[in-house]
């Protein structure tokens, strides 16, 4: 038997390939946030991850995708999807579901390199993953959520049905700023989802560690 059957896991839409997190990939990942995902002066993240020095963005990005790797349990697992445009890796989405096999309920979270921002590929791959979620998990719901001046990522979230769903305050470089809560369900994404099908490989094998 496959011990880690996630690494044969591929999620294909009409431009991106998505597979979970490698060490290979991470460390392309890595050279793609030294290159720059936000402006400076701006944090589009809750953890300000990215305002590391260089010498410690590398084992910070290591050790985080390593530790959710490690402690994947059926309970709380997280995916952190390697989103790869012709073969280069380009960004991360990720989906998360804790007592999925209960709530049938994900959220998820990405970014993209600065360079490969404004093409339309955050839309396809958080498509991907809802696709995914709904149609081979068995998912009814997901949410996701965003700084009110994030306007990039609640675009995206509009566009593929996420409705608002409260507000939550949080520290942002330690100042106050507010998160818009979005929720999206399975019948209102079949009614906004791309007309492309999204292929997906090694499914079978992974549910095991997902859904039970």
């Amino acid at each position: 038997m496959e011990p880690w059957p996630l690494r044969n896991l591929v999620l294909r839409t009409q431009r991106l390939e998505l597979r979970p997190d490698d060490d290979y990939g991470l460390h392309q990942l890595i050279e793609v946030a030294r290159a720059g995902i936000h402006p400076p002066e701006y944090m589009p993240f809750d953890i300000p991850w990215t305002d590391a020095p260089d010498a410690e963005l590398g084992l910070n990005t290591l050790q985080f995708y390593w530790s959710h790797r490690a402690q994947l349990r059926l309970d709380n697992w997280h995916l952190h999807f390697l989103i790869r445009l012709d073969g280069k890796v380009i960004g991360e989405q990720a989906v998360h579901g804790r007592d999925f096999a209960v709530t049938r309920e994900v959220s998820t979270g990405s970014w993209l390199g600065r360079e490969f921002q404004g093409h339309g590929y955050g839309t396809e791959m958080r498509a991907a993953v809802l696709a995914f979620a709904f149609d081979h998990l068995g998912a009814v719901q997901a949410r996701t959520s965003a700084y009110v001046d994030n306007e990039a990522s609640l675009r995206v979230s509009r566009s593929l049905g996420y409705v608002d769903d409260g507000t939550m305050r949080d520290s942002r470089r330690g100042e106050p700023a507010v998160q818009l809560r979005m929720l999206v369900t399975a019948d209102r994404f079949a009614t906004f989802r791309p007309r492309w099908k999204l292929d997906v490989e090694g499914i079978d094998e992974c549910l095991p560690l997902l859904i039970a």
